[in-house]
Formats: C-alpha cells, sequence, structure tokens
C-alpha cells in the first residue's frame, strides 16, 4: 500500500530519509548474519571477523535513526497515520540493531568453534538459521510495503523457530551426554541455536510494529496458531 503524500514534501522527504536509514540498517544487519553464519558452516574466521566488524557501523545507524525521528516529531508534529510511521521507524531500529548483536555473538561462538575439530551436528544450524532469516526478511518487507498480511504471517511463524530451537537444544544435550568431550563445542552450538531463536523475536517485534504503523492495530501478545 502506497501512503498518501503528506501536504508538506519537506515531511515526506524526511521521513523517507528516516526510512530509508531504517532499511539501509536491516540490509547490514542481514549481511552480518549471513556472514556469521557462513564463517561457521565454512569455518572461516575472517568472514567472522567481518561480521563482528559490522557491528559499529549498525550501532552508529541507530543513533542516527533515533536523531532523525526525534527531529521529524520536533519540527512536524506529526498526527494519526504520519505519526504512526515515525514511532515505528524509530522502533524498528533497535530491534534490527539486535539481530546484529545476535550475529556478533554467533561469530564469536563460531571462531571458538573454529579452533576444534568439526561437530557434524552443525548441520542442525542450517535450518533455522533458515527459518530466523526468513522472517527477519519478511518483517522488514512488512514494514516497507506497509503489508499487514505478511506482518502477521511472521507473528505466527515465531511459535515454529522456538519449536526448532526446542528440539535442537534437546538433540545437543543428549550428544553432550554421549560425548562429554565435546561438551564446550554442543555448548558454542546451544548458545549460536538461542541467538538465532532471539533473531525471531526480533523479527516478531519488527513484525507487530508494522502493522501498527500500517494499520493501526496493536497485535502483540495476542495467541497466533503456528504456521506448518
Amino acid at each position: 500500500m502506497t501512503p498518501p503524500k503528506h501536504i508538506l514534501g519537506t515531511f515526506d522527504e524526511a521521513l523517507a530519509a528516516l526510512r530509508s536509514n531504517v532499511l539501509m540498517m536491516a540490509g547490514l544487519a542481514e549481511r552480518s548474519l549471513d556472514r556469521a553464519i557462513k564463517g561457521l558452516l565454512k569455518r572461516d574466521d575472517n568472514l567472522c571477523a567481518t561480521a563482528i566488524a559490522d557491528d559499529e557501523e549498525i550501532d552508529q545507524l541507530e543513533k542516527q535513526v533515533d536523531k532523525d525521528g526525534v527531529d521529524v516529531l520536533l519540527r512536524f508534529q506529526p498526527v494519526a497515520s504520519d505519526l504512526r510511521r515515525v514511532i515505528a521507524a524509530m522502533k524498528l531500529s533497535p530491534n534490527i540493531e539486535r539481530v546484529a548483536d545476535q550475529a556478533t555473538n554467533i561469530a564469536r561462538r563460531a571462531r571458538k568453534l573454529n579452533k576444534h575439530p568439526p561437530l557434524p551436528e552443525i548441520e542442525i544450524m542450517v535450518p533455522i538459521q533458515t527459518h530466523a532469516m526468513a522472517m527477519f526478511k519478511d518483517g522488514i518487507d512488512a514494514f516497507a510495503r506497509e503489508d499487514v498480511d505478511l506482518g502477521r504471517a511472521v507473528v505466527a511463524r515465531d511459535k515454529d523457530l522456538d519449536y526448532m530451537n526446542k528440539m535442537a537444544n534437546r538433540k545437543l544435550t543428549e550428544r553432550m551426554a554421549q560425548d562429554p568431550k565435546q561438551l564446550r563445542g554442543y555448548l558454542n552450538l546451544i548458545f549460536i541455536s538461542r541467538c538465532l531463536e532471539r533473531v525471531g523475536d526480533h523479527a516478531t517485534n519488527i513484525a507487530e510494529d508494522a502493522v501498527y504503523a500500517a494499520a493501526a492495530e496493536d497485535i502483540r501478545h495476542q495467541t497466533v496458531a503456528a504456521v506448518t
């Protein structure tokens, strides 16, 4: 849905710049998460280091979004749908920044794992990462396109990711009991799975804010059925 053009062209420009920075943050966070997972799966410390280095630029963009958002609120004092769009953009940036933090955590755990012989169980992370990344991408798309249906769908998919994380933890805990010499490696994989589950939590928050910005509907804490 294309938002109606505001009567003040300068407001449109300010809002567009704000949203552009949010989407830039999202692109960097997605890239960082992708590099962290590839660094894990390919045992590539350089990719891990790059993912960690990306975090600083994302942190700076978060500060810029906050600054620009406050400036828009003070200069234009928007109301109704305009106000919701500004607030949503400002609320998205901390969740995006936390996705980047999870990418950093994954990259650090991956570097620890890379110092030891590879664990076959690392493949458990692949479907979890795929699901978490898809949720994050779709949450951002729901915001960018003001797509209420897509936002709702993202929220519903979080239960599936929670279940995947739970099953991974169960399997890795069993492997720890069977092979205690690899305990630290399995613990690192458990922490990585948890990081990916948290990416899903942040994607859910993003999707909820996207729905609110587009439809003025607060869907937080609603009971939804898992999508399989």
